[in-house]
């Protein structure tokens, strides 16, 4: 994960999207599973012709089964003189390989020291729910979560905002060996449109396994009376799973922008990325 690139190489920032419905998430995975990774990958190797080598993709954010993107970001290193030869073309040559529930939208040089992972300072989700009696909109089912209790958005952003700021998410991650659980959450809020479905946006520096569907798993239970605008919080504080706290299936979920800092920082936010994280004031055993 060096930031250093190549000699000879050049670093492409890729933007794009993609309805995750029919992957099996980003990354990519033995046993032949469709990815988006391993999608992008394959058309890159095929469109530039170059045979058996595969130039890896580094990702912002590994987006699991059945997640979407709207503005996912990724870089690649590629050799000097294949992104001179194929630079031009090679965004609508891509475009004709691709599959179409998959779109690269630009690929640019990306300034020294860009990290598609490691620069990043946020991203952004949103998740989708309606509460609406009749069920979810048929055009819009691939999007957005049907939940059949009435939900009362007000204190659903009570609940939100106990939940605020740099904490140890543990009791709403699925712990991974070796990995933190501390995080800083920027922003939880809960909208309801004209149209009746309600929308959370979530900002944070980075995310854990899960973090967000079971986020918003406890503010659904908040909204449909099961549990009051406290009980998120709590749940935060004891540290651990709680068997209450459901993770909502995954087609809701939107990974729609991610943040970077000016070119200058880059250096610096990467180092920052990449410390393990501990909060203030915890002991060393």
């Amino acid at each position: 994960m060096s930031d250093e690139v190549q000699p000879g190489f050049v670093r492409v920032r890729m933007d794009l999207s993609y309805d995750g419905s029919g992957f099996s998430g980003w990354a990519k995975q033995a046993g032949g599973r469709r990815t988006v990774q391993g999608e992008i990958e394959d058309a890159l190797r095929t469109v530039t012709r170059s045979g058996d080598t595969t130039y890896e993709l580094t990702v912002a954010g590994r987006t699991d089964a059945g997640v979407h993107a709207r503005g996912q970001v990724a870089h690649v290193d590629l050799p000097g003189e294949l992104w001179a030869e194929h630079r031009e073309k090679l965004l609508k040559r891509l475009a004709g390989r691709l599959s179409k529930d998959v779109r690269v939208w630009s690929l640019t040089e990306a300034p020294e020291g860009f990290n598609a992972r490691f620069s990043a300072i946020w991203r952004r989700y949103a998740y989708r729910v309606t509460d609406n009696p009749g069920g979810v909109d048929p055009l819009l089912r691939g999007h957005v979560l049907w939940h059949d209790w009435s939900l009362d958005v007000d204190a659903m952003n009570e609940a939100a905002r106990r939940l605020l700021g740099e904490h140890d998410f543990a009791a709403y991650c699925k712990r991974r060996e070796g990995a933190t659980t501390i995080r800083t959450l920027q922003a939880l809020a809960l909208e309801r449109g004209a149209d009746g479905i309600i929308t959370a946006t979530v900002r944070a520096d980075a995310f854990c396994h899960n973090m967000v569907r079971s986020l918003i798993g406890a503010l659904l239970f908040v909204g449909d009376g099961h549990r009051g605008p406290e009980w998120p919080g709590k749940v935060l504080a004891a540290g651990v799973r709680d068997s209450a706290v459901h993770v909502v299936r995954p087609h809701g979920l939107t990974l729609e922008e991610v943040g970077y800092p000016a070119d200058e920082l880059l250096a610096a936010r990467n180092k920052e990325a990449r410390n393990r994280r501990s909060l203030p004031g915890a002991g060393c055993c």
